[in-house]
């Protein structure tokens, strides 16, 4: 088990450095969700024409898509998760931010009274 030397310099390094990955990861969302949407309208395109392309029952049209469609349905997926956990991960580093300055109001709170004693 490790223990942290808490103490108001450190923990201000510590949450410039998480605010710096929040920054940064807003880029990271953004590149996640606009993949996701660029395979999102690449699946739908090629789901629509391999529909309207297949000449069976009208009743299997759409499982035919499906399968016509698999590996675009795959890439977006694949994208679909990528963007779920920038996402993920940037509500963590929020949340682990908010943590440190907790802990930080504490850190000063305890150096402000240290060293008066009884008086």
């Amino acid at each position: 088990m490790s223990i942290d030397v808490l103490n108001p310099v450190a923990i201000e390094t510590r949450i410039r450095d998480i605010s710096n990955r929040i920054a940064k990861s807003a880029g990271v969302c953004n590149e996640r969700y606009s993949e996701f949407a660029r395979t999102s309208h690449v699946y739908e395109l090629a789901f629509a024409k391999a529909y309207m392309a297949y000449d069976g029952p009208a009743h299997a049209k759409k499982y035919a898509a499906e399968i016509a469609t698999e590996h675009e349905r795959t890439a977006r997926d694949v994208a679909d998760a990528a963007y779920r956990y920038a996402d993920r991960l940037a509500k963590a580093l929020e949340s682990e931010l908010r943590a440190y300055q907790s802990i930080g109001a504490s850190v000063r709170a305890t150096f402000a009274v240290a060293g008066r004693g009884e008086q």
